[in-house]
């Protein structure tokens, strides 16, 4: 027995001997010279790369700090050291027992310094929209070969319709004329997952496959710099939606897990034919993330927030493996960097390791100090969402974001738009009592605020109550917030969440072929989607380089008789909101606001054009909105 045991031994050790490695793939695919952090990952796959025991390179400036390996034979980490390299092409040296490899890898020049990227703020206004419904370009592919089975059926709500970047960028003049200063995509990274049996697609883009590819029913990597740049042309910013909670379950990593603890999951059961199932033993996320911050919370109620998977086809990430979180914080890097992006927003923030995150924004703010990243925190609470942002006071370790999401202004003027604005509670009481609680952010002008998204029921539901929305934006577009739109508000689209999520991610009339409703040009509107336009654009455009907005001091009044006034003032300037919240018209008593009027005795209704008396009181008719300067 002993004999036939050594001979098997000998036999794999021939084998071993004569196993050629190879490399199928380096992440990052380059990298840039010149970073404050000199040190990058490499994440280098390929058959048995683990057996390499020695990396070298010869390269001037740049050096090995150190090699991983991982619990699969098919990956190796390189940590290599770029402190004194100029850009070029580097040749590594891979040495495992009996053979040696070699292989190119580029370093680039930066296009520009890190504080040169210049993120969004709240001088910006955010256009939301998802690439696979707003427009389709010229050369749209009909099927994209080596994609795992999908179908585009304009008819189906969860299935792909065809929107890629190519038909966004024939669209850059539009948002020009509406007024927005920045677009927000979601995500556009590969998501190569098949449709599944209900009938639905990952076309919403949150199940990552690749992260270094754009997908390609989307286009390539060069179409999403040919956009970058083009909307930077026209004075247009643009943020990518990134996802390090979770990736895509046909992800590579699925099939070959780099490391016992990639994931956050139980040990992966095994089918009867030995392959391992994911799905039969992950744990489902609670979706409460409550127990994130609070200071009661059990192990249990917090181990269910952050380590359980969002969906059982979307693995979650352990951010606390730090190679994990450097492959993730490399990424986000390579893409300002090579694409030029100008800022981030990132998915389900509070699920994904805390510590983790907070070092991936502390690493992003001392490269990009004028750079923003806005974290989905959806709680609420503002004292939730404030302990989340940068400097807070009100978290004992600092998340170092810059820029939060203001649920609580969202679900608050949902309610409202139902409501008669009363003497207490209801009706746009909701909003002046959420804006008290601005004391508990260290920065109140770096909170996004929104009246909808791709998440939630559009703010007119299956209606049309162009009032309310009018308010709505004035609101929005004139607090101390960065304010976010979502694509198709500014015509009247509605829409509610009920049958599918699909109901709210409509296509945007006139981006497909055979449109017959053009909604990007006057001439194709209706007359309502024009006079909404109209409306929208005026505000918008006024609001664009407006001091007053960006830097005034804001002041707001409890709302009297139904109608709710904020001011904004800023050197002698004075931008007033005022809403009738009620269904009934109303008189503003102009004496109770003489601290924000003073002597003035005209101003200018910037939605009309229209002069008012500010000597006597204003009559308002049911649900007016006026925004005036003086």
């Amino acid at each position: 027995m002993n004999r036939i045991i050594n001979l098997l031994l000998f036999l794999l050790m021939i084998m071993e001997a004569n196993a050629k490695i190879n490399i199928q793939r380096i992440d990052p695919t380059d990298w840039y010279v010149g970073m404050k952090n000199p040190q990058v990952q490499l994440m280098v796959y390929g058959k048995d790369i683990a057996t390499v025991q020695e990396v070298t390179t010869d390269y001037p400036g740049a050096h090995i700090d150190s090699i991983v390996h991982l619990d699969s034979p098919n990956y190796l980490l390189i940590y290599l050291n770029l402190k004194g390299a100029k850009a070029g092409m580097m040749t590594l040296e891979l040495k495992a027992k009996s053979q040696k490899l070699k292989t190119i890898y580029q370093l680039k020049e930066r296009e520009k310094a890190g504080s040169e990227r210049k993120g969004f703020t709240n001088a910006d206004v955010l256009y939301m929209l998802m690439p696979d419904r707003f427009a389709q370009g010229a050369h749209h592919p009909a099927q994209i070969k080596g994609m795992n089975t999908y179908k585009e059926d304009r008819t189906q709500p969860s299935l792909r319709h065809g929107g890629d970047l190519e038909g966004i960028r024939e669209h850059l003049d539009y948002f020009q004329e509406l007024g927005v200063t920045a677009l927000w995509f979601t995500p556009v990274l590969e998501n190569n997952s098949p449709d599944n049996e209900n009938g639905f697609s990952t076309y919403h883009g949150y199940a990552t496959t690749d992260y270094y590819k754009v997908d390609p029913r989307f286009g390539t990597n060069d179409d999403y710099r040919q956009l970058v740049d083009a909307a930077h042309a026209k004075g247009l910013k643009i943020v990518m939606d990134m996802i390090f909670n979770h990736c895509g379950f046909e992800h590579p990593w699925v099939k070959d897990i780099p490391s016992k603890d990639w994931f956050n999951t139980h040990e992966w059961l095994k089918e009867s034919n030995g392959t391992s199932n994911p799905t039969k033993s992950f744990l489902q996320t609670s979706y409460k993330l409550t127990p994130v911050k609070d200071p009661y919370a059990s192990q249990i109620d917090l181990h269910e927030t952050v380590d359980g998977w969002f969906v059982s086809t979307m693995p979650d990430l352990n951010q606390r493996n730090p190679h994990v979180m450097t492959y993730l914080i490399q990424n986000s890097i390579w893409w300002i960097e090579t694409v030029g992006i100008d800022g981030i927003r990132m998915d389900t923030y509070p699920y994904a390791d805390a510590k983790g995150m907070a070092r991936w924004m502390k690493m992003l703010d001392e490269e990009y100090p004028n750079f923003n990243t806005v974290g989905e925190t959806w709680v609420t609470e503002p004292a939730y969402t404030a302990a989340w942002q940068k400097d807070s006071k009100l978290s004992e370790e600092n998340s170092y974001l810059k820029t939060v999401m203001d649920f609580s202004f969202f679900e608050k003027l949902s309610q409202a738009k139902n409501e008669d604005t009363d003497a207490w509670w209801n009706g746009l009481n909701r909003i002046y009592n959420s804006f008290v609680y601005d004391y508990l952010y260290p920065n109140p002008s770096s909170v996004m605020a929104f009246i909808d998204n791709h998440d939630t029921d559009r703010f007119l539901g299956n209606g049309c109550d162009s009032l309310m929305l009018k308010q709505a934006l004035a609101l929005l577009l004139t607090v101390n917030r960065i304010p976010q739109l979502y694509y198709g508000t500014e015509i009247l689209m509605n829409g509610t969440k009920e049958v599918t999520d699909g109901n709210v991610r409509k296509d945007f009339p006139g981006g497909f072929p055979n449109d017959s409703h053009n909604a990007f040009t006057k001439e194709g509107r209706t007359k309502a989607e024009q006079q909404m336009f109209q409306w929208t654009s005026r505000l918008l455009h006024w609001r664009q380089g407006n001091e007053v907005i960006t830097k005034g001091k804001q002041t707001q009044f409890i709302p009297y008789n139904g109608i709710y006034v904020i001011a904004r003032q800023y050197k002698g300037r004075t931008a007033l909101t005022i809403l009738n919240g009620t269904t009934k018209p109303a008189i503003m008593d102009i004496k109770r606001y003489a601290e924000v009027i003073g002597d003035t005795k005209r101003a200018k209704d910037i939605l009309t054009g229209r002069y008012y008396d500010l000597s006597k009181d204003l009559e308002l008719r049911s649900r007016q909105s006026l925004v005036l300067e003086y």
